[in-house]
């Protein structure tokens, strides 16, 4: 019969003395990859983690990063990866590639996503296969190259925690509701998908070290949604008055959350949600 294992017992309720705040959120010496990064969202949480004080990997599908990039290299250590989340081998082969460029893995977003915008019954089944690759097998398999190497490295020692590396997936706001004047089936129910593998990795990996959590945004204002905006006047005027707070979310609304989930601010949170929308879910 094995031996039960004893519960180790807090023995020290002041350590919050000895923790300051700008320490917690500190993401020095970490390397955090980013899927999904050479522009939008991914690209504005690069500038996060960078900011934080970390290194950054991107990797895109895109053959080049935006302009913006040039400045993430300015103020960090950031590479950019061409690479397609569907495609298993080269994934592996750029975390690979990553692990001997920047010599560890801290935290990983995974901000690559579509969101397509047709009716449901109008579907072609090759169209929803390819949003289910990129959105939901792009998030599974790139955690999972990314937990295995903060595994193989081992626990990274603070004042506060020892843990092996944090995820952070970015889900939506549609996987709890449906958006109007929108046509997003498999989108939405992708980012459900995304949502409920949070929730799973979050017990299943806690034992390891590695935290879990996601952040669904609402409306956020980027190039993509801009372009969507110049072409539909009546999305746009949801965009703005569907949420509480009566305006679109920037990206920077997305920085200190992201920031929040890789450091040791959010030590004690796993599998966990943060709903950024203004307030569109309590509507």
């Amino acid at each position: 019969m094995a031996a039960k294992s004893e519960t180790t017992v807090p023995t020290n309720p002041d350590s919050y003395l000895h923790n300051p705040v700008f320490d917690l959120f500190s993401l020095k010496d970490r390397v955090v990859v980013i899927t999904g990064g050479a522009r939008g969202i991914g690209l504005a949480l690069g500038f996060a983690v960078a900011e934080a004080g970390g290194s950054v990997a991107i990797l895109d599908a895109a053959p080049q990063p935006h302009e913006h990039y040039k400045k993430l290299q300015e103020i960090c250590k950031a590479e950019f990866y061409q690479a397609d989340v569907t495609d298993y081998e080269k994934l592996q082969a750029t975390f690979d590639k990553i692990v001997k460029d920047f010599g560890r893995i801290d935290g990983l977003i995974t901000a690559a996503g579509v969101c397509p915008d047709q009716a449901f019954l109008d579907r072609d089944p090759r169209d929803v296969e390819r949003t289910f690759k990129i959105n939901v097998f792009g998030t599974y398999f790139a955690t999972q190259l990314a937990v295995r190497q903060m595994v193989k490295q081992g626990r990274r020692s603070s004042a506060l925690t020892s843990g092996a590396g944090s995820v952070v997936h970015i889900a939506s706001v549609s996987a709890h509701e449906a958006p109007k004047l929108q046509l997003t089936s498999d989108y939405s129910s992708s980012k459900g998908a995304v949502l409920g593998l949070t929730h799973q990795l979050g017990s299943e990996l806690a034992s390891m070290g590695v935290r879990v959590n996601s952040i669904s945004p609402g409306y956020i204002l980027t190039d993509m949604s801009m372009a969507l905006l110049e072409q539909r006047k009546d999305v746009g005027e949801v965009f703005v008055n569907a949420p509480a707070m009566k305006r679109m979310g920037d990206r920077t609304d997305l920085k200190g959350a992201a920031v929040y989930l890789l450091s040791d601010a959010s030590a004690y949170m796993t599998g966990s949600e943060m709903l950024i929308t203004g307030g569109l879910h309590v509507t």
